[in-house]
């Protein structure tokens, strides 16, 4: 059995090179060849540098340099498209997922799935990372339409040829694993070991990890659409209340409802009114995005890759 691993790097000049050499020790002994591609996403510091030294140190190791950064899923999906053997592993450049657990990966796809997802067995982050990557792999799971699978994660193992299922894929945003349930529906997870970060901190803030919770849902789901259409409907219901409270009030009881509760109605109503609009308007700068024909990725050099 072939594998090929694909890891996006980012600031990661200082654990590379020791995930290399675990990956090569680890896969020496289970696979007949494997690839090791290192995916430089516009990496700030030194770590091209590295990869090239690398890559004249192992036959094994594929180097590919993008123009610029444009992100882990892009990075990934370049990778995943330069693979070329009958598994892919995706795993971080940052060493909290032990490359000891492949095996393991590669044991839970052999009972008959196409996609497993490494799970950690306990999250080794603050209390506020952990929060939001539970709440960003619940949207990603309603995303991609599996419910049951409510850990996803970025250490995985899938089967190679599910690429031909997005291969002519083109825009500037995208989420793999969701790109992945266009070739299959068959998804597993297996409990592994998560370390802390040795170096560094996550390029992952709070920020970005919001700003991913909006691209999810907006660039691949009419969920909020839909939520948008039913509150609107819900408050509709609601003006026509209120409507009869202040004719009642008007015509039984003689007096007019005051202005504190005009005032509130008002602005609730307004409320909703722009909050479907920021829906709609997020719908549309997807759109925007995606017909300015801005590149998934662009590859600015690749060097190695000889066969083992």
């Amino acid at each position: 059995m072939n594998i090929s691993i694909v890891i996006p790097v980012y600031n990661g000049q200082e654990t590379i090179t020791e995930l290399t050499e675990r990956l090569g020790r680890v896969l020496a002994g289970m696979t007949e060849a494997y690839e090791v591609i290192l995916v430089c996403d516009g990496s700030p510091d030194n770590s091209w540098s590295v990869i090239e030294q690398l890559a004249a140190r192992f036959p094994c190791v594929v180097g590919i340099r993008l123009m610029r950064n444009y992100g882990q899923h892009n990075a990934l999906l370049c990778g995943v498209r330069a693979a070329r053997y009958e598994l892919t592993v995706t795993i971080d450049d940052d060493l909290q997922n032990p490359p000891e657990e492949i095996p393991v990966l590669l044991k839970k796809l052999e009972e008959g799935y196409d996609v497993v997802f490494g799970v950690p067995k306990k999250m080794s982050q603050n209390w506020w990372r952990n929060f939001t990557s539970v709440v960003a792999k619940k949207v990603v799971g309603l995303v991609m339409g599996q419910r049951k699978i409510s850990d996803i994660t970025s250490y995985r193992i899938f089967r190679t040829h599910l690429r031909e299922a997005f291969q002519s894929y083109q825009g500037p945003e995208l989420l793999l694993d969701y790109l992945l349930t266009w070739g299959t529906d068959r998804f597993g997870t297996v409990p592994v070991d998560e370390l802390p970060r040795k170096v560094g901190r996550s390029n992952y803030t709070l920020g970005k990890l919001i700003k991913l919770t909006l691209t999810l849902l907006t660039g691949y789901t009419t969920v909020p659409l839909r939520f948008a259409s039913i509150l609107g409907f819900f408050f509709t219901l609601i003006g026509g209340l209120v409507l009869i409270y202040v004719l009642i009030v008007y015509f039984v009881i003689g007096s007019e409802p005051g202005f504190p509760f005009l005032a509130s109605a008002i602005s609730i109503f307004s409320g909703v009114q722009l909050f479907a609009l920021g829906i709609m308007g997020e719908y549309l700068s997807r759109v925007f995005d995606r017909t300015q024909g801005r590149p998934t990725y662009q590859v600015l050099t690749a060097i190695g890759g000889e066969k083992k």
